[in-house]
Parts: C-alpha cells; structure tokens; sequence
C-alpha cells in the first residue's frame, strides 16, 4: 500500500489536472491525499527526503529526513508498535523519541468534547540514569513532563473533528537523550506525525519549534535562532516556543526579559516559517505511510435541530447576559441547557450532546452579535476595559510578605516567603537536579467557584498556570550577589471568574514588594481574547477583547496571557480554539495588551504600598561568605560531624557550604551568624574558635603539616581515609597530608543521588580510588568509579569482611554465582538502620 501511494502521489503531483482522470478511484482517494489537486504539496522534489524500505520480516518501513535549522529531524514508522494506530520512532542528534496515538474502537456516548489525553515521560534510562525512589522505577510525571504533555495537548485538540468521540491517547517517551538540545518542540512534532498518521480524523498536522534571541561573540548582536542548544539558552533573553500549522499559529508558551511586542512578533514569524516546512513534509508522508482517517462514526446533528434550538432558547439566553452577576448568570445557564436537554430530547433522542453543542453554539453567537452589533460585552464593558481592581498588601501579620489582589470577580492571596538555600526547590530531571532559587505555587480550589471537589497534589492545570506566572516574575527576582534569599511564592485563588493565573503575577508581585525583596520592576499581567461568529471566518475579523472573563474565554476564540512590566514582555501564553492565528491579529492583541497592563501596573502602584525598606522581622537573617576550597573538608568534618555542631552550638537554621568554597549561614541571633564567621576562620587557622563541636570549649585538633613527600602519580590506586563527606563528593587522605576530593559523579558508575547516604550504606572508613590529576585550582581529582572496572565492588575496606563488597553495588563478576539475596545484617548495620529511623521520627 505504502509503495502504491507513494507512485501515485507522485503521479497526480506532476499535474494537478490528471486528477479528473482518476474519477473511478474509491471514495478513501480523498481521505488518502486531502491536498491533491492543489499547489500546495505539487513540489515532487521534497519526497526525496522519504524513503520505504523492507525490514527482515518484511514489513514496510518509512522514514522521512527533515533539516530544520541545519539539524536533521528523522521520522521512522512501521519498524516499532505496528499495533498502535500509529507508532513513530523520532531521533535529532542522539536523541531518540517514541511516540503512539490509539483510539477505542467505538465512540462514548453522552459525550460533548472530544476525550483526547496526552502524557510525555522522560525516562532516566535515557541517559545512563536510575530512578531515585526506592523501587527504582520512574514514577508520577514531574513538573516538566507534566508543562510538555500541556504543550503537545493544547495545539492539536482544536484540529481533531468537533464530532469524534473514540477515546485517544497519545504518548512519548524519551528513550535517548544526548543532553544538547530541550526536547519539547520535538515532542510536538513526534506526537502530531503520530495522530496524523493514524487513522482519527485531524485533517492537518502540527509542527513545534523553539526560538531563543541570541548574543553573536563575533558581531555582538543579538539575534533569533531557532531549536537553539540548552547551551546557548543560558544567554537567551528569550525562550519562546511556537505550535501552529501550515496556514497559522496555534499555540505560543515562553519568557523573555522585557522584549518589545515589535520583537515578540519577529520571532514568531521566524518559528512559523520552520513550522511550515515540518508541518509540509509530515503531510507528504502521511500520504505515503498514513492510514485512511475514520469516518464513519462522525454522526452530525439531526436536521432542524439547531433551527429548534434557536427558536426555544433565544429568550433564555438573552436573559442569561442580562445579568451582569457571575453567580446569578451560571444559575441561569445551567438551567438554560437543563431546559434544551428536557424539552426537546423527546424530538431529537439519543441527541443530547447535539443539543446542548447547538446551545453553547447559540451562546456564542449572541456573545459575538453584543459586541459586534451593540459595542457591547455580556457584562456591559467595552472591548478595550479592564475590570475594577483592589489592591490590599501586608493584610497577614506573621508572614513575610503578602497580598490580596482583586480584579472583577477573580481573586487571588499572594504570599511570599524567604530563606535560605536549604528552602531552594529541588527539580530532578534527566538533565540533571536542579535547584531553584525562585518558584511560585498555584492553588485552585474548587471553592473559589463555588463548587466542591478533589482537592491534594496539584493538577496538571494548577501546574501550568503556577509556571506562567512563575516566568512572568523571574525577570524581576534579585540577583543572588544582591540579595542571598530564597523566594517562594504562593498564589492561593479564592474567587475565579477568568484569568487567575494573571491575577497571580500582579498579587505575587506585590506580596515579593511587601516581603522587602528588591525587585528590579512592577510587572502585571492580562488575559485577551478574541470572538468570531464561526471558527472557519477569517480571524483578521475577529474581536479582541481585553481582560477575559470565565464565559467569554468558555465561548471565545482565544485565549492569550501576556505578562511584563511597563517596557516590555516577560511571559505570554496563548491557546486557540479557531484555526490558527494570523500574525496581524496578534499585533492588534499585543497592543491592545499593553495598554491593559500599563492600566493594571497604574493601579498597583497607586494602591500598593511599594518595597519595604527593611525586611520583616520573622524572616531569618542570611549572611555569606568565602574560605578557600581546601578548607571545606575541614569545616565539615568526618561524616558532617563539625557542620552539624556548628549548627546546634550557634543556633543557626542552616548552613551550606559550596563546592567552591562559599559558605551561606542564617539564623535570627545576628551576633551568632558574625561569630560562626570568626569560629570557621579560627578553624581554618588552626584555633578551635572556643566553640564548636560536641564538646562545648573543647579545641578542634592542630592542623596537619603541610605534605612534604612525593607527589602521587597519576593513573595509580590509593586506599584514602574518609576525612568528610559533602552532598557533592567525598574527601579523602590519600597520603599522610595529602587530601583530595572524590566528586559524586566519580562515586560509582551508576548515578549517586545522596552522597551521604551512599557512602553511609557502604559501611566504610576508607575508600580505594585512583588518582586523575590535579584541577584549575590546584586540586586532586579522585575516582572511585574508575577503580570499579565493569562492575561494582571497588575494593573498599570497612567492617565488612571477606572483601565483599556492599550489597547496593551489583556482582563484579556476572558469570560467577550471585552473593544469597537473602543475607543476615551485622549488629554495626542494624545500628546504623536504627539510627536513622529514630532520627528522622526525632
């Protein structure tokens, strides 16, 4: 099948004319090649970038080669998950992808939206890694896979037939990732070749890429690459990706430092012009390797039935926009389509999601035909006008900082805390853990629309829209140099009627200035929308309508969130329900926003009581400062013993020391934080500070002489002695003197996620490692992992006996009889388990 597609396509695109020769052909002709017969796709040439092949079981393998941005994109079908509907391998570099759609083989019934569920997982077998939890399996998504399955969701739903109602799942999963590039915009392409090739009825594929405004070394200009390396990304003032067809733009995500709406637009004209040449080639292969699409459940409505609705409800649903009340107006709604369903259900049976489509349809009419015809919005603002806004800040007396932030009938209590780096957010991710200084919180409980419901871990829809508001602020947050604190960020939404997630910026914004964080600007944000007689109309037509409402942004055309402070852009996102948009419409969008936003920023500034000058006085204070990095394993001491009485003796609420030597203490005695500064350089000195320890005034031990003897050489084993033990590596005494740093990537050959707990498990005091040379700073370079060969023992010596190594570590030696699985504990190890446990409970 797949060969004689490819002929014919090949065939019929020499002459569009030699179609009407072809006239015998079955009806699936045109489900086949939706584009034959037009110009669009009648470049033969670009087919050379498809190729199909037999595998060794005979089965047609396709494979279609794009170069986007001088990178080339690889799709493979037909080789891995034949029975999917559709199963794609997709690889960029060394970065492999798979991706599936499926459908049930009939349709829910009483359904009204199409059941479309997406998830994308990021395996940590792709690079080398292991699941952290105790079963070492990847468990529930984190932050990042959930924001991806988001992005892939939002641009296709609105092109899947308004009438399907098989259940559909699509998925993808990292299966090899070469560390270079983010995965995202490829997780569009591969999720939509994959529905495009299937057979659910999308009659137009989607294509994903990312932007980001670069500094040139050699010209020093900035400039837009497209699918830039995470590299380059570091200095980005902009990190941008754009969803749409070949036609339009469909969905937009990203951040930017302040970019001008002018810019915004070019870089979105750069990402379509990429999208188009994807979005082309995908097309080209679903008419070689794509199956026919399924139409035969697509049932439309009765005829008369939207005629019937009209005539029976129009009354009704002036009467709903009469009320300018939220509460009043969902109760005359909800009855609204109770009514339709009663009434007329007897006429139409069976048809229950037809009439209440042919309703909403009705809703969304009248709402375009208020604002087109009487200038009018359904609670009686003009397009342009901003909802009433109430500001209150420092409303809670015992936290750091925060804000009430009203606009309409959405609200939002925004609460800022500060800490120290102990507070940061641990993210772990297959690009490795992270940790953020700054991260806001989103909260949408079912109370703040009167309803009641789950409530718990939060939802994918609480994830994306606490990360929006997270990147509207991020531009604004101090540097770390300024101001040494950790910044969390808590949006708690207490009445919703449209863009809470813009009420969080504005309300997070002013609970940071209440907290006495320095902020660099004010930033707002704002949500626009767009209304249009029919999705199928030319969108240049459409209204935009300034700062949406829950209904309007339910029956409308657009939803896009623009975020920044008076200059520029910080964070946009932007969801269609229509076609696409055009690049003209969204300039008139972006202006119309900005005159919001400067409105909005006016308010807060007039009703917000500014910076606070000194911080509050329940925020603990954070001191820093630098000792060279030698000088770490001794502050630490053997196994964390001299930090955690530095901290127990001087009252602190953390310590941290880096790996390059900076130290970061805070605590709400100032007198303490300045004499741990004086005890640690006594320290290193060779004093005991006076304090320090367990012991009280008991003197830490004089200072080892300096190494005199011969340098160790390089590629040679040592036995080291433990001396002390950091979340990023272990130190060890290789020769009398002689002390180097065993980093934790260097631990094992297996990814080492707490340090401590590792070395702890091995139950050891001394650890064999190889030397590797000496670092910038003069450093020795130690490694275990190079001493472990093909497997896992080592060598360390410790209390165990035997030379057997720990049990976490795998037999070194696979052809030989594995250790019983089922061993007795030593008494030294149970001691150590229950040191723990009674420790962790204390």
């Amino acid at each position: 099948m797949g060969t004689y597609q490819f002929a014919l396509l090949a065939l019929l695109s020499l002459s569009p004319h030699l179609v009407n020769c072809f006239s015998p052909l079955p009806s699936q002709l045109s489900r086949l090649f939706p584009d034959v017969g037009t110009n669009k796709h009648s470049n033969i040439h670009k087919l050379r970038a498809i190729k199909t092949e037999k595998d060794h079981l005979g089965n047609d393998v396709h494979t279609l080669t794009i170069d986007i941005a001088g990178e080339e994109l690889k799709f493979e079908t037909g080789k891995i998950g034949r029975q999917a509907s559709s199963a794609l391998m997709v690889t960029r570099g060394e970065t492999v992808m798979y991706s599936t759609a499926c459908r049930d083989s009939g349709p829910k019934p009483g359904m009204d939206f199409v059941p479309l569920s997406v998830d994308y997982q990021e395996r940590f077998s792709s690079v080398g890694a292991t699941s952290g939890g105790y079963n070492k399996r990847d468990g529930r998504p984190g932050e990042r896979e959930i924001l991806t399955s988001r992005l892939i969701d939002r641009p296709l739903r609105p092109l899947i037939d308004s009438r399907w109602r098989h259940e559909t799942q699509l998925l993808s999963w990292v299966l090899s990732y070469d560390e270079g590039k983010s995965t995202e915009s490829m997780a569009i392409c591969a999720a939509s070749a994959a529905l495009y090739l299937s057979d659910v009825p999308i009659f137009s594929p989607v294509a994903g890429v990312e932007v980001g405004y670069i500094q040139k070394e050699e010209e020093g200009k900035y400039e837009f690459v497209v699918n830039p390396t995470l590299k380059e990304m570091e200095g980005s003032k902009l990190k941008l990706t754009v969803a749409g067809t070949e036609k339009a733009v469909l969905m937009i995500e990203g951040a930017a430092e302040f970019l001008t709406e002018g810019e915004m637009i070019e870089a979105i004209g750069v990402a379509h012009v990429e999208i188009k040449k994807i979005c082309g080639a995908i097309i080209e292969f679903g008419a070689v390797a794509g199956k026919p699409k399924y139409t035969d459940s697509l049932i439309s409505p009765s005829d008369g039935i939207t005629a019937k609705v009209n005539e029976l409800m129009e009354a009704d649903v002036n009467d709903a926009y009469s009320s300018v009340d939220k509460s009043d107006q969902v109760r005359k709604i909800d009855s609204a389509y109770a009514k339709v369903v009663e009434v007329l259900e007897p006429d139409f049976p069976g048809e229950e999601g037809a009439l209440k489509s042919a309703l909403k349809e009705l809703f969304s009419q009248r709402m375009y035909s208020l604002a087109k015809d009487d200038d009018k919005r359904v609670d009686g603002r003009g397009m342009d006008q901003v909802r009433p806004i109430d500001v209150a800040s420092g409303f809670l007396p015992r936290v750091h900082g925060s804000a009430l932030f009203t606009r309409g009938e959405t609200q939002a209590i925004a609460t800022t805390t500060l800490g120290d780096k102990g507070m940061a957010q641990k993210v772990d991710t297959i690009d490795g853990l992270n940790n953020k200084r700054f991260y806001l919180q989103y909260t949408f409980p079912p109370s703040c629309v009167g309803e009641t419901g789950r409530v718990g871990a939060p939802g994918r829809r609480e994830v994306g829209h606490g990360n929006l508001a997270e990147r509207a602020l991020q531009p604004i947050v101090p540097d770390e140099s300024d101001f040494p604190y950790t910044i969390r960020v808590e949006s708690l939404i207490t009445e919703s009627h449209g863009s809470s997630s813009m009420a969080s910026v504005c309300g997070g914004c002013l609970s940071m200035m209440d907290a006495g964080v320095p902020v660099k600007r004010v930033v707002a944000g704002v949500a626009m929308g767009a209304l249009m007689k029919d999705k199928k109309d030319d969108i240049d037509e459409a209204i935009v309508l300034t700062d949406l409402m829950g209904i309007e942004d339910a029956l409308g055309m657009m939803d896009f969130k623009i975020a920044g402070d008076k200059e520029g852009i910080s964070t946009f996102q932007l969801d269609t329900k229509c076609e696409g948009l055009s690049i003209d419409f969204m300039k008139k969008a972006l202006e119309q926003a900005r005159v919001a936003r400067l409105h909005i920023i006016g308010k807060m500034e007039e009703l917000g009581g500014g910076v606070r000058e000194a911080l509050p006085p329940t925020v603990p204070k954070v001191r820093g400062f630098k000792i060279e990095a030698d000088g770490i394993g001794k502050v630490i001491g053997p196994g964390g013993k001299q930090i955690r009485a530095i901290i127990e003796d001087y009252e602190l609420s953390n310590m941290d020391v880096g790996e390059e030597g900076l130290i970061q203490i805070s605590g709400f005695n100032t007198t303490k934080l300045e004499e741990v500064e004086n005890f640690v350089t006594e320290l290193l000195a060779g004093g005991g500070g006076g304090r320090g320890g367990r012991g009280g005034g008991r003197r830490e031990r004089e200072p080892k002489p300096a190494y005199e003897g011969p340098e160790p050489v390089e590629g040679e084993i040592y036995t080291g002695k433990i001396t002390g033990i950091h979340n990023w590596g272990v130190f060890l005494e290789i020769m009398p003197g002689l002390e180097g740093l065993c980093h934790v990537s260097e631990l094992h050959s297996e990814r080492v996620r707490n340090c401590e707990g590792f070395v702890q498990s091995l139950g050891v005091d001394e650890l064999k490692v190889m030397y590797k040379g000496k670092n910038d700073r003069g450093q020795l370079q130690l490694s275990r992992k190079a001493t472990m060969g093909g497997g896992g023992g080592g060598g360390d010596r410790g209390r165990r006996e035997g030379g057997r190594g720990p049990r976490w570590e795998r037999n070194p030696n696979p052809s030989s009889p594995p250790e019983s699985p089922v061993a007795k504990m030593t008494p030294e190890e149970e001691a150590v388990i229950e040191a723990a446990i009674f420790g962790a409970e204390e």
